[in-house]
């Protein structure tokens, strides 16, 4: 009998670093849409580059991110129960940029980004982006290192431009 898939890997039980790597390079041969993540909680901004998130419903209109579970984005969404998620525009690579980076100090961490609110303690929304959502959380699930976060949104908007989308593919954003 001939082997139906030669060449492929089979995983550890439990997956070594090897393993591990190999999936996380794997991964990146999907073409991703890149969106931010905000949330406020108390008087902090919080915000992350993302690129897990979809559509789960349109009736009603609700929406999935994965967060890495011990973020601070991750605490913040679950306690603000609401978020942001803003898709960005082919020119907008500085703001995922700027936003990706770990650990990034919450005092002035947008202040350099324009956003609007609609209200004063609601996510920031990225001014410029294609899109933007305001979501209530609805439920929150663990995979693994993930919280699985899945919200209805409230409100959204649309940019009035025709910039494509920012999409990362290879581990960079295609042009």
């Amino acid at each position: 009998m001939t082997d139906p898939a030669p060449g492929a890997r089979v995983l550890a039980d439990p997956p070594t670093a090897d393993d591990e790597d190999a999936y996380k390079l794997l991964s990146t041969f999907t073409a991703k849409g890149v969106g931010v993540v905000t949330a406020r909680q108390g008087r902090w901004d919080h915000a992350v580059t993302v690129t897990d998130f979809l559509s789960i419903s349109y009736d009603p209109p609700t929406v999935l991110v994965s967060l890495h579970e011990l973020s601070r984005i991750a605490d913040a969404v679950t306690a603000a129960g609401r978020f942001g998620l803003c898709i960005l525009g082919e020119d907008q690579g500085w703001i995922a940029d700027r936003l990706g980076e770990p650990g990034s100090p919450l005092v002035a961490l947008l202040d350099q980004v324009p956003h609007v609110r609609r209200d004063p303690q609601g996510p920031a929304l990225l001014a410029g982006a294609l899109a933007w959502l305001d979501v209530r959380v609805q439920a929150a699930h663990r995979a693994a290192t993930h919280l699985l976060v899945v919200g209805r949104v409230e409100a959204m908007s649309t940019a009035a431009t025709t910039a494509g989308p920012l999409v990362r593919w290879r581990s960079r954003y295609l042009r």
